[in-house]
């Protein structure tokens, strides 16, 4: 049985995005849901109207998206010009 290591440098590069994608939509998350605690206490503290969840997730999961998706999106154009190198190199090896 031969393995393709071009078929699997891309699934392990797709991997590694999709990887990548979730830790920074997560921290992200994360983040925000401890600004949300901080503000939510500072409101109780000073006696102020309470401070609704979704004024500061909503903005903050859109940020996740869009952040989670373009560092994937970075992590599959580098894979794509590194097989595309890889492949040249090899076909440009083989010839001489």
């Amino acid at each position: 049985m031969t393995v393709n290591r071009r078929r699997v440098a891309a699934w392990l590069w797709i991997v590694f995005a999709f990887v990548v994608w979730n830790v920074v939509f997560d921290r992200v998350i994360v983040q925000a849901g401890r600004d949300y605690v901080d503000l939510a206490k500072a409101a109780a503290k000073a006696n102020a109207p309470y401070v609704k969840i979704d004024d500061t997730m909503r903005p903050a999961r859109s940020r996740a998206l869009w952040l989670a998706s373009a560092s994937a999106a970075g992590i599959l154009l580098v894979a794509a010009a590194g097989l595309k190198a890889g492949t040249t190199s090899a076909t440009h090896l083989r010839k001489t």
